[in-house]
Formats: C-alpha cells, structure tokens, sequence
C-alpha cells in the first residue's frame, strides 16, 4: 500500500551547528588583534630607545588592554550561549583541543594583565588611547619589572604556539578530516533545518504515485 511521508519539522541541532553571530565576530577580531600584536611585539623588543620605539610601546599597550577587553566579552559570551556539540573524532584529539581552548582563555587574560603590571613596576601608567589612564595595581619596583617582564615575554610565546597549533588543528580538519569544522566558526548564514531535511528526503515532496511503496 502507498504511504505518505510524515512532516519533517526543524530540529535545534541543525541550528545549533555553527557557532552564534556574536561569538564569529568576538572570535575574528580577537585573532587580527593577537596577530597584530605578536607582530608588533617582535618588531619593537630590540628597536633602540627613540621616540618611535616609546609610540609603538604605547600601542603595544593599547592593543593589550583592548585584547583583555575581547577576551572578557568572549568568556561571557562563551558562558551564557553553550557550543555547538564537539564533532565526531577521537577521545584524546577532543580531550587534547578542550585542554588547549581552556589554556588560550586563560591566557588571553593573564598575559595582557602582566603586561600592565609590568608596566605599573616601571612607573609608566597606562593611558588607553592616550585618553584614559587605567590605575597602577602594583608598586613600582625594578626587581618587580625585570621578573613581570620575563613572564610576559614567556606566557606570551606560550601563547603564540597554543595558538599557532590550533590553526595547524583547523586547517587538519578541512584539509584532511573535511569535517566542516572551520565552516561552524565562519561568517555565512546558518543552514536551513527545512532544506537540510528536504534534501535528506528527496522523496517528501514528490506526487504520491511516484512515492516508494512499502510492502
């Protein structure tokens, strides 16, 4: 006897595959402003004390303060609207990319706040785009500085590699795994549950006569 296929309504997983719009954006603007300021950090560490040397340092600055600024709205963000559900992959690759998404927020906060005190310990305040100074919370003190700018230096190069092994990670997966994952964090319009199932059932909408009978 004919059948008729039973009504396919929209399911929140499919609309749950990418990551929301907010999080694209946050995620986006934090990576130029880290590759910004990696590439500035390396070019001004051996420039010779001159004024231009003192102007860079100021943007360093900025751009420091401005990268804990994303970080906290992406960390809120990240708290109140869950992920999209982990793809299909081994136990320890998931483990492995948890423990290192853990770390890269983690470190997002804490390098920029050693920097600033780093800057506190050698009596230079920072003045956010030379209009808004933000308060000195450590005392200012040689020995202090020398070790808080060992620590930025560390913890920012420990922040490069975490970084540079989760784009290696992403491009693994849509080079070699082609998964889509690079696809649930980029700027697009998210997949349409209807046409998804439509499209998983050609026959949904086809006339009755042409439906496959069951026996």
């Amino acid at each position: 006897m004919t059948t008729r296929s039973s009504s396919v309504r929209p399911t929140e997983a499919a609309a749950a595959a990418r990551y929301s719009g907010p999080a694209i954006v946050l995620h986006w603007l934090l990576a130029l402003a880290l590759f910004g300021i990696f590439a500035l950090g390396v070019y001004m560490a051996d420039l010779p004390i001159s004024p231009e040397r003192l102007r860079l340092f100021n943007w360093h600055k900025w751009a420091g303060i401005t990268i804990l600024a994303l970080s906290l709205l992406r960390l809120g963000w990240r708290l109140r609207h869950a992920p999209p559900p982990d793809l299909p992959m081994p136990a320890w690759q998931r483990r492995l990319a948890h423990l290192s998404h853990r770390a890269m927020y983690a470190l997002f906060l804490i390098v920029p706040l050693v920097g600033w005190a780093y800057s506190s310990a050698t009596g230079f305040q920072v003045v956010v785009f030379g209009v808004l100074p933000l308060p000195d919370f450590v005392p200012k003190s040689k020995p202090l500085a020398e070790v808080l700018e060992t620590a930025h230096a560390t913890l920012a190069w420990l922040l490069a590699g975490l970084v540079v092994v989760h784009v290696a990670a992403s491009i693994k997966h849509s080079l070699v795994d082609r998964d889509g994952l690079l696809g649930r964090m980029w700027f697009g319009s998210r997949p349409n549950p209807e046409a998804q199932a439509s499209r998983a059932r050609p026959d949904s909408h086809a006339p009755l006569r042409d439906r496959p009978r069951r026996a």
